[in-house]
């Protein structure tokens, strides 16, 4: 059995080059180039609806599904990479291309059957609207205690 000098270091410099190559992977022209992309997303609401804005620059519509089922709505998409004919030098390629998936969870309080998207300037907008019974109701407020019949 040999004797091995202890080197308290050694899993820590093994670490550190697991780590090296692994981020060298990934530079230049790995994997990122052709990497997924997560759309970015504004949710927001106000009295009469829900509506949901996602950042596809570079999209057709014809790229682009919505769906809505069982309370929830899905955007799926792919953004695919422009290659010319041509040969060119790219010196980097940032932007991110492929498919992607987003599912949001709705409120009971949407109506599903009501749901309008559209697509403009690279902003995929879905508008769903509120049910009736969840829409505020205004009360008028009769003066001197006499209820209206």
């Amino acid at each position: 059995m040999a004797i091995t000098r202890w080197d308290p270091f050694r899993d820590v410099l093994a670490l550190q080059h697991r780590m090296n190559s692994l981020f060298r992977d990934f530079t230049d022209e790995g994997p990122m180039t052709t990497a997924t992309f997560t759309p970015a997303a504004d949710v927001y609401e106000d009295d009469k609806k829900v509506t949901i804005k996602l950042e596809v620059p570079g999209m057709e519509e014809k790229d682009l599904d919505v769906s809505v089922e069982n309370n929830t709505l899905t955007v799926k998409g792919e953004r695919k990479f422009e290659k010319e004919e041509k040969e060119e030098n790219f010196h980097r390629i940032e932007r991110r291309y492929g498919s992607f998936y987003r599912a949001f969870t709705l409120p009971s309080t949407v109506d599903t059957e009501h749901v309008a998207a559209s697509y403009n300037a690279g902003v995929l907008k879905v508008e769903l609207n509120k049910k009736p019974e969840a829409q505020p109701k205004q009360i008028k407020v009769n003066v001197g205690g006499k209820l209206a019949a």
